[in-house]
């Protein structure tokens, strides 16, 4: 059943809407009204079931994200509508500064298990979590089967107890916005998990395309003497990600000449 009932909003696309799509897997309009808002179709029914569980779990922690105003996952299309932000992209010079306090935040929110919030498996533990992605990275792409290995072993030489918490996990320029008085707002939730924070700085060092990734660590809410190796790691296997899964040709093509050079 959809979330909608009380807004009057059923998923339909109005004549009147502003078509805003900017990705590959979703198509987004901004629907003005008495309550504007933003209507986003996905592609994967997946994506859409956990990004309205994210929001609906940011919203009970009034973190720093839009509002969830109705929702349909099981639809055709899934769709969800979300509050209009009067915000705009923070400038790429300020993105680390700008982005610390509103990350904070959301790794402070406790998760229950590992993984997506709702519309794919949990785990039990980050370790298996870890193993069943690199196993998906290396079905998809066959050629990347020994450096899914590695990591298989890298996972889990360094294995060790987490406590997970929520995760935006496709942090990038673009999906922090900055509102005219100044908060910022984390936006595009669909593939939040729960898990270990440093994940999250890992996949923010690919989007930023870093050969280095150690850079982001100041956004760390804890280190400890493991937190560089760790990583390093997540980074890696972010990595395998686009090189296995993007349809980018050219993120994929950077990323596989990336991995071989770090071992």
């Amino acid at each position: 059943m959809p979330d909608s009932a009380m807004n009057g909003i059923d998923g339909r696309v109005p004549p009147s809407a502003r078509e805003i799509t900017t990705g590959q897997a979703n198509r987004v309009w901004s629907v003005d009204g008495p309550t504007p808002y933003v209507l986003k179709h996905y592609g994967d029914l997946s994506r859409a079931a956990n990004e309205a569980a994210a929001l609906r779990l940011l919203a009970t922690h009034r973190a720093p994200a839009p509002q969830l105003l109705a929702a349909a996952p099981y639809d055709t299309p899934p769709w969800t509508a979300q509050t209009a932000l009067r915000a705009n992209p923070v400038p790429a010079d300020r993105y680390l500064e700008d982005l610390a306090e509103p990350l904070a935040a959301i790794h402070r929110i406790p998760g229950i298990h590992f993984g997506r919030l709702a519309g794919a498996r949990q785990h039990r533990s980050w370790s298996d979590y870890l193993h069943d992605r690199l196993h998906v990275y290396a079905t998809a792409a066959p050629a990347l089967r020994a450096t899914a290995q590695f990591l298989h072993q890298d996972v889990d030489v360094r294995g060790r107890v987490v406590q997970p918490v929520l995760l935006h996990h496709d942090l990038q320029p673009g999906h922090l916005l900055r509102q005219p008085a100044g908060s910022r707002l984390l936006i595009d939730w669909e593939l939040a998990i729960f898990g270990d924070e440093k994940s999250d700085l890992g996949r923010l060092a690919v989007r930023l395309g870093l050969d280095d990734p150690t850079p982001v660590l100041a956004l760390a809410n804890r280190l400890d003497p493991t937190a560089e190796g760790m990583l390093q790691l997540y980074w890696r296997i972010h990595l395998l990600a686009d090189a296995a899964l993007s349809t980018d040709p050219v993120v994929r093509e950077r990323a596989a000449v990336m991995l071989p050079r770090r071992w």
